[in-house]
């Protein structure tokens, strides 16, 4: 490992914790109804959508109702997300003519069953892409239903992961909230605003954001190259930042359009994490205990600098086949400058094992680096993230309530063992 590389990594994490408790204090604001610096702008368009939408948000629901308006808005949600996608052919925006009859040749065509998995897909927020976007679905399809599901899932998850929060800390409440005030107001007050600023900051970095066709450039060799345009930025905004990971483009973050500088590289890993870890904080202040979401993010932080590290140092090392063939070692490892076969070249290794263990760690599927080239020891860090649930500051919400459910299992066997967790009196017969 270099020290530029360690320092890299050590940059990120530094940011990470400097903005865990102002998010977490605000997400806190939002969704316990009190006053913050958008209710001016923010507020009478809640009051719009209640309205419209028939929503009192001075009654709460328990947590069976909470519960059915979930599964109804997902259910909602999958099928405006197929009928968009099955339909775009018919619908304006398709300058590529997508699966149409005027050009049956364009395009893979959207067939039902790959409309069917795309819908299921960015409704449970996997983002799961069997296809080539920017080759198979129009720039309404982008934005109106997999750019808009963005935001709704990851709302979705948050308004989930609030809810379980109000359960611990009301002990005899009956009700959890309102669905219906958690989604808008996490879309409007959290992910709306943050995804505005950061798609200008996109732009300005270089990412696309326009309506535009494709283009057709002449490379150095002399062949005619297609490069797709389309509103791009808006897309990626919310992909970071609500942990969806399903890319505008094929290649995901490592296209240039998708990630253009190194700048525009470390937002997307700071969108990542930023919700995940003030959601601890939130968590703290709920429950009128700040440790208790320090403590919390404490065991984050630790299985993720742990595993950042590990990744960064086999990487850097080499692949150690080469070792074994009898090629001659350096004081890198086995390769001069680590493995860089299948990395992102313009950011190096630690860049990359950084993204390859934040985007696991949240279970967002970004990726500027392909995880089956990684050395045997850095891929196990990936792969282990993918199986611990999501707890190291998880996908929105996703990793704070695995986590608890984590502690109270921990609880539960530590009380049996000491003799302290209650048991029936009951006799087993």
């Amino acid at each position: 490992m270099t020290w530029i590389g360690v320092a890299q990594i050590l940059i990120y994490f530094g940011i990470v914790l400097a903005i865990t408790k102002p998010v977490g204090l605000f997400m806190y604001r939002v969704f316990e109804g009190e006053r913050t610096f958008l209710h001016p702008i923010v507020r009478p368009l809640e009051r719009l959508i209640y309205r419209l939408g028939g929503i009192r948000d001075d009654v709460e629901q328990s947590w069976l109702g909470y519960s059915a308006s979930m599964i109804s808005f997902s259910i909602f949600s999958f099928l405006a997300v197929y009928l968009l996608q099955r339909l775009q052919g018919h619908l304006p925006l398709n300058p590529m003519h997508f699966s149409t009859p005027q050009s049956p040749q364009s395009a893979t065509p959207m067939t039902p069953d790959l409309a069917f998995n795309t819908a299921v897909s960015f409704m449970t927020n996997t983002n799961w892409q069997s296809y080539s976007p920017d080759t198979t679905v129009s720039y309404l399809t982008q934005m109106a239903a997999l750019a808009v599901q963005n935001f709704v899932s990851a709302a979705v998850g948050i308004a989930v992961a609030v809810a379980l929060i109000r359960g611990f800390a009301r002990h005899t409440a009956k009700t959890i909230g309102n669905f219906w005030v958690d989604v808008t107001r996490c879309t409007l007050y959290l992910l709306l605003p943050i995804c505005m600023l950061a798609t200008l900051f996109f732009v300005a970095q270089g990412s696309i954001q326009n309506f535009k066709g494709p283009v057709t450039a002449q490379t150095l060799e002399g062949t005619a190259q297609t490069i797709e345009q389309g509103p791009l930025a808006s897309q990626l905004a919310i992909k970071m930042l609500g942990t969806n990971g399903g890319g505008y483009f094929n290649a995901n973050s490592a296209h240039p359009y998708e990630n253009p500088t190194p700048l525009a590289n470390l937002l997307q890993m700071l969108l990542i994490f930023s919700l995940g870890a003030g959601l601890t904080y939130t968590f703290g202040k709920v429950v009128r205990d700040t440790r208790q979401g320090w403590a919390i993010f404490g065991a984050m932080a630790a299985m993720f600098l742990i595993g950042v590290f590990v990744c960064y140092w086999a990487e850097q090392r080499g692949n150690p086949m080469l070792a074994s063939a009898g090629l001659e070692r350096t004081y890198t490892g086995s390769q001069p400058g680590g493995n860089m076969e299948g990395k992102e070249v313009r950011f190096g290794n630690a860049m990359t094992a950084l993204f390859a263990t934040v985007t696991t760690d949240a279970s967002c599927g970004a990726v500027i680096g392909m995880h089956d080239s990684f050395t045997p020891i850095g891929g196990l860090v990936p792969l282990f993230n993918i199986q611990t649930d999501e707890v190291i500051f998880g996908g929105v919400g996703a990793g704070l309530y695995s986590m608890l459910i984590y502690a109270v299992i921990a609880v539960f066997i530590g009380g049996l063992m000491v003799g302290r967790t209650p048991r029936s009196s009951r006799p087993p017969w």
